[in-house]
Formats: C-alpha cells, sequence, structure tokens
C-alpha cells in the first residue's frame, strides 16, 4: 500500500471513528445526566462492573488478537489455500476460549468486583455487582468483534470494524433514553445506592450488553465479501499456529502487567468514591482524551500496521523503518495539534457532562492533563504496532512492561493524596509515564530495526513547541471567555460552552495550521493532498 493508500484508507477509517466516536459522545453525555459524574456512588458501581469486560477483553482480544492476527494473516496468505485453514482454526481456538473467559468471568463476579473496589461498603459492592451479571457476557462479544475485524482488516477490509460501533451507541443512546424517561435523571449524582431496584439494573446494564453483542455480529455479514466461510476446525496442528502462540504468550503477559496495574488504579481512585471525583469522572475524561487518539492515531496506526506486517513479512526492514519514521512524524503534528486542542476547550467541554461548577473545574482539570501525554501515548501506540509487525513479542514486552510497573508505585502513592485531588493525581501519573515511555520505546524499536536513527527527533520536538504555544493560545482564549471563573459566560451552560469550544477550537487550530504553514511541514501539505484526492473522487 502506497503512501496515498494508506492515507486514504486512514480517512475512511477515521470518517468511521468519528461517526461512532460521535454517537459514543452523545451516549455518554446521556449516561452523564442519567447518574451524575463526580460523587456519585451509583455511577461509580456501573463504572466498575462496565470496566471488568473491557479489562478481560483487552486480555483475550484487545491485546493478544490485535497484536498477532495482522501479522499472522498476512503470513499465512502464502499457503496453498490462502490461509483459509489458518483463519477457521484460529477462530475456533478463539471462540472456545472467550466462550469459557466470559462463563467463568460472569461466575466469579462477586469476586472481581471486589478486587477492583476493596474500600467500598456493602451496599455498593452489591449494586456494582449486579451490574457485573448483566455487563460480563460483553466479553465473548468484545472478543467476537476483534476477532472478525482484525480478520477483515488483515485482508484489507477495513471499513466495518470502524463503522460497526456506530450501531452499539445507538442502542445504547435508545437504552440510556429509556432509563431517563422511566426513572429520571440525575446528573447531580444524588441517587442512593439503596435506590436501585432490580429493573433499572437490568435495563441500563443490559441494554449496554445488547450494544455490543450487535456490534459484533454485525462483522458477520462481511466475511463472505473477502471470501472467507466459516466452518468450525479443532485440528490445531500444521498451520504455523505455534508461531502465533509464542507472540501471544508475550502479549498476555504484557497486558497482564497492565490489567494489574488497572485494578490498583481503580482501587485509589475509588478511595474518593461518592464525595470527590472517583473512577466514573476518570473514565468519563479518558473517553474524551481518547477521542482524537482513536480518530487519528489509530486510524493510521491501523492502515500503517497491514502495510508494515507485509514489509516485514519479506523482511525488508528498511521499508518497515520507513514506515515507521512517517507514521510517528505525522502522529506527531496531529495529536500535538490535537491535545493543544483538548487543553483549551477542557473546561467548556466537561460542561456538557456535569452542571456542577466543582464538577467542571475537577473533571477540566483532569482532561488537561491526560491531554498533556496524548502525542506520547499515540506515538506508543505506533512503536508497538511496529514490533507486532515483527512478530517480536518479548521486545514489545519489555518496552510496554515499565510502564505499568512505574504506575502501579505511582497510584499507590496517589492513595497517601487528599481524596479531593487523587483522580488528578493519577492523571497526571499517566502522562508523565506516557512521556518517557515513548522515549524508551523509540530506542528500542531503532535498535530492532538496525537503523541509525529513525528521524523523527526534530519532527517531533518541533510539534511539541507548536503544540505548546497553541495550546496557551487556547487557554487565553478560553480565559477571556470565563472558563475559568466558576460563574463564567464558557461554563455557565452548554450552549456557551459549545461556542467557547467552537472559538476556542478554531483559535488553536489557525495558529498549529499557521505555525506548519510557516515553517513549511511537509505533513501539512501532504494532508492537504490526500483530502483534495478524497474530495475529487467522490
Amino acid at each position: 500500500m502506497s503512501s496515498s493508500g494508506i492515507g486514504r484508507a486512514s480517512l475512511f477509517l477515521a470518517s468511521g471513528t468519528v461517526v461512532s466516536r460521535a454517537l459514543g459522545f452523545v451516549r455518554a453525555i446521556i449516561l452523564a445526566q442519567a447518574l451524575g459524574v463526580v460523587a456519585s456512588a451509583g455511577a461509580d458501581a456501573f463504572a466498575v462492573a462496565n470496566q471488568l469486560p473491557n479489562a478481560i477483553y483487552a486480555i483475550v482480544a484487545g491485546g493478544v488478537l490485535s497484536a498477532t492476527l495482522v501479522p499472522a494473516i498476512v503470513r499465512s496468505t502464502v499457503h496453498n489455500d490462502g490461509g483459509v485453514a489458518y483463519i477457521n482454526k484460529l477462530v475456533t481456538i478463539a471462540l472456545v476460549v472467550m466462550t469459557s473467559t466470559a462463563l467463568a468471568a460472569t461466575l466469579l463476579a462477586p469476586f472481581l468486583v471486589h478486587l477492583y473496589a476493596t474500600s467500598w461498603t456493602a451496599d455498593q459492592l452489591a449494586l456494582a455487582t449486579a451490574f457485573a451479571y448483566w455487563c460480563l457476557p460483553q466479553i465473548f462479544f468484545y472478543g467476537l468483534y476483534a476477532l472478525l475485524g482484525e480478520i477483515l482488516n488483515g485482508r484489507g477490509s477495513f471499513g466495518p470494524f470502524t463503522w460497526a460501533p456506530a450501531a452499539n451507541n445507538i442502542i445504547g443512546i435508545v437504552g440510556l433514553s429509556l432509563f431517563i424517561a422511566l426513572f429520571g435523571a440525575d446528573s447531580a449524582g444524588e441517587r442512593g445506592v439503596s435506590q436501585w431496584s432490580p429493573t433499572m439494573v437490568s435495563l441500563l446494564a443490559g441494554t449496554a450488553t445488547v450494544g455490543v453483542a450487535v456490534q459484533a455480529l454485525l462483522l458477520t455479514l462481511f466475511w463472505r465479501r473477502i471470501g472467507l466461510k466459516y466452518r468450525p476446525d479443532f485440528r490445531w496442528r500444521g498451520v504455523g499456529l505455534k508461531d502465533t502462540g509464542k507472540m501471544a504468550g508475550w502479549t498476555l503477559a504484557m497486558i497482564l502487567a497492565i490489567q494489574i496495574e488497572g485494578v490498583i488504579e481503580i482501587n485509589v481512585a475509588g478511595i474518593a468514591s461518592g464525595a470527590y471525583a472517583s473512577v466514573f469522572t476518570l473514565q468519563s475524561a479518558w473517553l474524551i482524551f481518547m477521542l482524537p487518539h482513536s480518530i487519528i492515531a489509530v486510524s493510521l496506526g491501523t492502515a500503517y500496521y497491514t502495510r508494515m506486517s507485509t514489509h516485514a513479512a519479506a523482511q525488508k526492514l528498511d521499508l518497515v523503518a520507513a514506515d515507521t519514521s512517517e507514521s510517528l512524524r505525522r502522529i506527531g503534528y496531529f495529536m500535538s495539534w490535537a491535545a493543544a486542542g483538548l487543553i483549551g476547550v477542557a473546561l467548556p467541554f466537561t460542561t456538557l457532562f456535569t452542571h456542577t461548577s466543582q464538577g467542571i473545574w475537577d473533571m477540566g482539570w483532569i482532561l488537561t492533563v491526560f491531554a498533556i501525554g496524548l502525542p506520547a501515548f499515540s506515538g506508543v501506540f505506533i512503536l508497538q504496532r511496529v514490533l507486532f509487525a515483527l512478530n517480536d513479542g518479548r521486545l514489545a514486552f519489555v518496552v510496554t512492561m515499565w510502564q505499568p510497573v512505574l504506575l502501579s508505585g505511582l497510584m499507590i502513592g496517589c492513595a497517601f493524596l487528599p481524596p479531593s485531588v487523587i483522580a488528578l493525581g493519577i492523571a497526571a501519573s499517566v502522562s508523565l509515564v506516557s512521556l518517557g515511555w515513548v522515549g524508551f520505546g523509540a530506542i528500542l524499536v531503532r535498535r530492532r530495526l538496525g537503523v541509525a536513527s529513525l528521524h523523527v527527533a526534530g519532527s517531533l520536538y518541533t510539534a511539541g513547541a507548536f503544540g505548546i504555544f497553541s495550546a496557551g493560545v487556547g487557554m487565553g482564549v478560553a480565559w477571556l471567555l470565563g472558563a475559568y471563573h466558576p460563574s463564567g459566560w464558557a461554563v455557565s451552560n452548554i450552549g456557551f460552552a459549545v461556542i467557547s469550544m467552537v472559538a476556542i477550537g478554531a483559535a488553536v487550530t489557525v495558529t498549529f495550521i499557521g505555525l506548519m504553514r510557516a515553517f513549511r511541514i511537509p505533513e501539512l501539505f501532504a494532508l492537504g493532498t490526500l483530502v483534495r484526492r478524497r474530495s475529487r473522487n467522490k
């Protein structure tokens, strides 16, 4: 796939992600109105329960499958049958593992909830457990979605994977709207844990699980288009699954380490539950943080990943190095711009989720601190994909392992902070580690590729400088609009907040693009060319 092909694929993936994420934001805003964001024990209980299938999915599918499937599928196409037998065997293994995992996790729901929330009262634990029984079957469908999606990606069919989540979010919006219509909104988080009925629990968590199921099952409609027809195959020898298993083993160890850190993080954040910003506040801020990462970094990285895997399979490490350099430079500029925008609009943005001055202040600064580490976080995503394309699970483990170790130590330290700032301390820890993580990973990837330099340091420093300057402009405009005053115009209501975000975003964008044009940054002109080609093709 050429650079222009990468760009077209990235734009198509990004368009699907934009629609899905936009619907996801509508869903998140409605959820915040239904449960509250800050100091809501019920919202934190649902957040922990809904996090459980995501955490296990990250181990079974999000990490292992995503890391290993695309390179393995690319390599399997050289088989006499074009990789059909390999895919059938792989899908059969995955279905067995995911079914067993989902059943076991559901049976262990009380234990898993307590593992994540050791400091909670018995009533809050009981509510979270009731949510978990409904949410944990999502593990199977998350795994199925990742499995089918990565197989489609490996065969060059990128669209369904990015567009299917839109159906999930539509179902979630309908379910939440029905919840509010029947039981009322609680944007201030005043509903106590004892006020939740079984009907309320089943409606909220049940529709969440139905949405994930539909998201996964939709992908089955696209298999025939890529010439595949699934037949269960339990004969798991002879088609190269051993190498995939080795890669998956390293990846599993890496993801398990990250999940252990996640358990510590949620337990530490849970100390403030019901009184200050806690689990649900962090999750809501992280959702906003992940929007530009998903639209730009994941879309770009997914398209590059297939090309990197093809070059790696042919042992063309010079081309893998070129792909790595090009993707990191693009990510550096685009994510620095996005980070600057998030920092500028942070407080007005949180007005969409909460109406209380304290809630806006707490969540807004948590988002600001998260955004500082956004370019580094996205850069690490690219570096990990390079190592996965090279089938080097051991080095990917080394690159990643120190991150959860350091974060775990910092998270434990956050437990000794005043409860009112624990969540802010967690956000600062994540950004600090991400900034160090990307530098360490780049050095190891460069050595693995056997090149003297990736030729990205200068671009990344320039992108960072542009981002800092643009963020300052955005914060200045936000200050003029009253974003940093409890009763300021920019945070007084949703309408004014939206107008403020448009003004701040425009100021940041004009500043950042102006700097790129003034310094004649090639990535800006490459993006303009891709957009013009895309427009002419419509």
